[in-house]
């Protein structure tokens, strides 16, 4: 847990404790080379990194990337089970250590190169209080996760296209990962209330020997005579199991409206069956993708349960006296049942070419296909709306099925 300070106080604290381990006396370090005293350590951007003509080392961010194993996880102590907390920004620093000796001399640029390596080999892991007090107003120290320091290999690649954006000479440099760094979201949490009783009456969990669903739920549908699809008024079964109770209705939603609308259940529902009839009303219940569930009352129950929802096509029909002959080249006039909405997508297809309506800005029952003028013949027609075709077969429970011979239209 941090704020938007986090990265700057993450390169503040590598600045400080290179300048601070290279820089260290003989006496407060054995470690330390003496000889690089009165290094400069600087963090700024590879073609303005060199300055003066000292020994220097430089810091460069190059990159930021999200650390993928913190991105999807609720930090500790600030989400509780079943709360929907905003994960942190979790990232992974990049670093580029460049070091350029007095003089330009490359040998003394390796001794600083080498003990700004062994300086971060050996600190793997910034301590809060190296953080705390590197950057004024950062509590990058308090977050849960250890923020820890780690080499990256960098292919020659890699490294000749780095130094060749910025337009500027290559020097011996090592680069660094620095993870995890984890910035809070500002975004609140969703904590619903605690809840007060479990189940009906608080009676707890129910449980039952079954795998079968405790809850109504629908299985399939039985259309009519094996069709792919249903039209206005015909009867649509919806088979499942629970679904006896009382209240029964049927819920269609058209993939174009914005709430579903309830139809009666037709007929008498029994525990595996509900059917609907679809109303016959051309002006309201137009062609295309529909979704069906069903509202049962069960026994004992005072709400009525919504089941899942199942697809269901609802074909257009073409009312347009069939067969048909026209001219080549001609704008065809159809009919069709139901209405056509203003944005949905429809089009006539002439055997197998597909010719698109003309604009129909308002909702509407008849339709104009501007036919191809390289198309002549006799050929059967299909009506397509929203991706659902008007049926051609003649009878889908026959044994050779055929194409209904009516629907045909002769170019001439």
């Amino acid at each position: 847990m941090s704020n938007s300070l986090a990265i700057a106080a993450v390169t503040a604290t590598l600045r400080n404790l290179l300048d601070t381990k290279i820089n260290a006396s003989v006496a407060d370090d054995p470690s330390t080379d003496p000889g690089l005293a009165g290094t400069g350590v600087t963090t700024k951007a590879l073609d303005k990194a060199r300055t003066g003509s000292g020994n220097q080392v430089n810091l460069f961010l190059y990159q930021t990337a999200v650390n993928a194993a913190w991105q999807n996880m609720d930090l500790p102590q600030q989400t509780r089970p079943n709360e929907q907390g905003r994960p942190p920004l979790a990232l992974v620093l990049h670093y580029l250590v460049t070091a350029y000796g007095a003089g330009e001399d490359d040998q003394m640029g390796h001794r600083l190169l080498g003990r700004s390596m062994s300086v971060l080999y050996d600190h793997a892991l910034l301590g809060p209080s190296e953080i705390q007090a590197a950057l004024a107003g950062n509590d990058l120290a308090h977050q849960v996760e250890r923020v820890r320091i780690s080499p990256l290999a960098l292919s020659v690649e890699e490294i000749s296209k780095l130094w060749t954006v910025f337009q500027t000479p290559y020097r011996i440099s090592a680069a660094y990962q620095v993870s995890a760094v984890l910035i809070d979201s500002n975004a609140p949490t969703k904590a619903a209330l605690p809840v007060l009783k479990r189940g009906q009456d608080n009676r707890g969990v129910a449980s039952q020997t079954s795998l079968d669903s405790p809850y109504p739920n629908l299985t399939s549908l039985g259309l009519p005579a094996n069709q792919p699809s249903v039209r206005l008024g015909q009867t649509v079964q919806l088979l499942g199991a629970k679904l006896g109770g009382t209240a029964q209705g049927i819920l269609l939603q058209h993939s174009r409206w914005e709430a579903p609308i309830e139809v009666p259940a037709a007929g008498t529902p029994t525990d595996t069956e509900i059917d609907v009839v679809i109303p016959p009303t051309p002006a309201a219940w137009p062609a295309g993708l529909y979704l069906a569930s069903a509202l049962v009352q069960r026994p004992s129950e005072t709400t009525r349960r919504t089941t899942n929802q199942l697809p269901l096509m609802v074909a257009p029909v073409i009312t347009s006296a069939l067969p048909l002959s026209t001219a080549v080249g001609a704008t065809l006039s159809l009919s069709c049942s139901p209405d056509v909405l203003p944005a949905q997508r429809v089009s006539l297809f002439v055997g197998d070419r597909e010719v698109p309506a003309q604009p129909h800005p308002a909702q509407t029952s008849s339709l104009d296909f501007a036919l191809p003028a390289d198309l002549s013949g006799t050929y059967f027609l299909r009506l397509r709306v929203d991706g659902i075709d008007s049926q051609l077969v003649q009878d889908y429970t026959a044994a050779n099925p055929a194409f209904d011979p009516l629907q045909k239209v002769t170019l001439s």
